[in-house]
């Protein structure tokens, strides 16, 4: 019988897990360029003890980080800070802590010290992977391929000056991409690949998390049926328990 309950609370663990996972997506449905979180892939083994024939199961779970990549709903702006990629690609960002990493999140600001940032607070970097600052302006465009071209507010009627590329990537499609606690995405191994500019960028357009609502509703009410079944569960198993230990019992 405690095998029963120990393969029942292993499953408990796997539906709190998944509860977490779509705790996170709602959390986060409002998020520009959100890549929606997937359940971690997992293996089961099995552990025997040579002494005896009781044998356990556990999931040991191979790859953390896993994400839909969908893209999102795609809301036409207007505003020229706002930027999103079309289709498949990244941009390249670094956090305050100095960690580099891929984002799909495009609504832009400048700080107080005049450098391009997106929502997050984190730094949008060019093709050197360096930081990109604005200097005062009268208009600007951002290009397909992330070029920044402003009209300098100093400078002659008409006059142009390209001040930095947005340094984006589409990576190989054998690589797989994984997604990192602090939200970024990066290789399995840690690594980045090289900026490649061959994401198409759209200025104007906003990108909007890859999150469905009503499915992550259904999918919480899903997951919270599957703990009350295994609570029920247990529940028997304790009255079988019961039960069999009443039959042993010695008459008096």
């Amino acid at each position: 019988m405690d095998r029963m309950v120990h393969t029942l609370m292993n499953s408990m663990q796997t539906v709190q897990d998944l509860q977490a996972i779509s705790a996170q997506n709602l959390a986060n449905m409002n998020v520009p360029g959100y890549r929606r979180d997937l359940p971690a892939q997992a293996n089961s083994y099995v552990l025997r003890d040579d002494q005896s024939f009781e044998a356990r199961m556990f999931a040991s779970e191979t790859e953390f980080g896993s994400f839909a990549s969908e893209v999102g709903f795609m809301d036409q702006t207007g505003d020229p800070f706002d930027v999103a990629i079309m289709e498949e690609g990244y941009f390249f960002v670094k956090e305050g802590n100095g960690e580099v990493g891929l984002t799909r999140r495009g609504d832009l600001r400048t700080d107080s010290a005049g450098q391009l940032v997106n929502g997050g607070g984190e730094m949008v970097l060019d093709t050197n992977m360096s930081p990109i600052t604005l200097p005062p302006y009268r208009t600007m465009q951002i290009t397909e391929v992330g070029q920044i071209v402003i009209e300098p507010i100093d400078g002659a009627p008409g006059e142009i000056v390209e001040i930095a590329t947005i340094g984006t990537v589409v990576p190989d499609p054998n690589t797989t991409m994984v997604k990192g606690l602090d939200g970024l995405i990066r290789n399995l191994d840690g690594t980045l690949p090289q900026p490649n500019q061959m994401a198409s960028v759209r200025q104007g357009v906003l990108e909007g998390a890859n999150v469905n609502a009503t499915e992550e509703l259904i999918s919480s009410i899903t997951i919270q049926r599957s703990f009350e079944m295994n609570m029920r569960m247990i529940n028997t198993a304790k009255e079988l328990d019961e039960a069999g230990t009443e039959i042993m019992r010695a008459p008096a």
